[in-house]
């Protein structure tokens, strides 16, 4: 294979990476605005008029934090351990 065809398919995989990328950001932020629109409606029955209370705001603030938090720990969490499989593996290929 020559050079030339090497970086093509290196330019090929790097834009399909970035594609994926975006559709998946795509979708993350259709399921944050589902999450959300749930999220409100939650506390919408539970606080008559959230609009006008402002603990049921700050309920709201302080429960999307959380959850923002701890969902972005757990996938750190996650990315470490894939990240410590996938250093073993190849260092068993080198052996």
């Amino acid at each position: 294979m020559s050079d030339q065809e090497i970086k093509s398919k290196s330019l090929r995989v790097e834009v399909l990476e970035k594609i994926g990328q975006l559709v998946a950001s795509g979708f993350g932020f259709v399921a944050a605005l589902a999450w959300n629109d749930f999220i409100k409606n939650l506390f919408s029955r539970i606080f008559p008029e959230p609009k006008n209370n402002l603990f049921a705001m700050f309920a709201y603030a302080l429960l999307i934090t959380i959850l923002v938090v701890v969902a972005t720990l757990q996938l750190g969490r996650l990315l470490e351990v894939a990240k410590r499989q996938l250093a073993q593996e190849k260092k068993k290929d080198k052996y």
